[in-house]
């Protein structure tokens, strides 16, 4: 099967965008893991949810990645920035998931980063946002070790599972990744 070019290429993974083509493996990974995700995501565990997933990839205030390991090009998670303004704000959201069995391993931290250089750099956006719910610790883990500042704390923020959940709201500037880059 012939995949969508990746956007940017790291050590072990690369991104790129989802296709419909990607349905099929996208659900059999959703399902795999619906036990590591719940509760912090419910990714589209059906052909429809995979649909309506695209359709919003497809607008202009959302860019969706998917992470694949680079050896077997499979997809093992997704890094999404959503409610994405331009003008004065030049803004993104940032939400991300791995598949059970591709955890604990650096892959999300490699992705992230990726993900970032692009938002930066391709996208000219100058603030990413992450908001965590403060259990998610693995969550939480990641963007501190890629050096997010955490912001403060929003009660109920979101609605995950029917449920409104807190959440910790963490972000990264342009000038804070590129000095973290200079650092590397």
């Amino acid at each position: 099967m012939t995949h969508a070019p990746f956007i940017r290429r790291g050590r072990r993974v690369a991104i790129r965008h989802p296709q419909p083509e990607d349905a099929d493996e996208l659900i059999a990974l959703h399902q795999a893991s619906r036990a590591l995700h719940h509760p912090w995501v419910a990714p589209p565990l059906t052909p429809d949810q995979v649909a309506t997933y695209l359709e919003r990839c497809r607008r202009d205030d959302t860019v969706c990645f998917l992470v694949c390991r680079l050896h077997d090009q499979r997809i093992i998670g997704a890094v999404n920035l959503s409610q994405i303004f331009y003008g004065h704000f030049q803004s993104a959201y940032m939400g991300y998931y791995l598949g059970a069995g591709h955890t604990g391993s650096g892959y999300m931290t490699e992705a992230i980063a990726l993900v970032l250089d692009h938002a930066f750099d391709t996208l000219g956006l100058h603030r990413i946002e992450a908001n965590i719910q403060p259990a998610n610790h693995t969550s939480s883990a990641v963007v501190q070790r890629l050096g997010f500042t955490q912001e403060g704390y929003s009660r109920r923020y979101l609605k995950i599972n029917d449920v409104w959940c807190d959440h910790t709201r963490w972000a990264m500037l342009a000038e804070d990744w590129s000095n973290l880059r200079a650092q590397q």
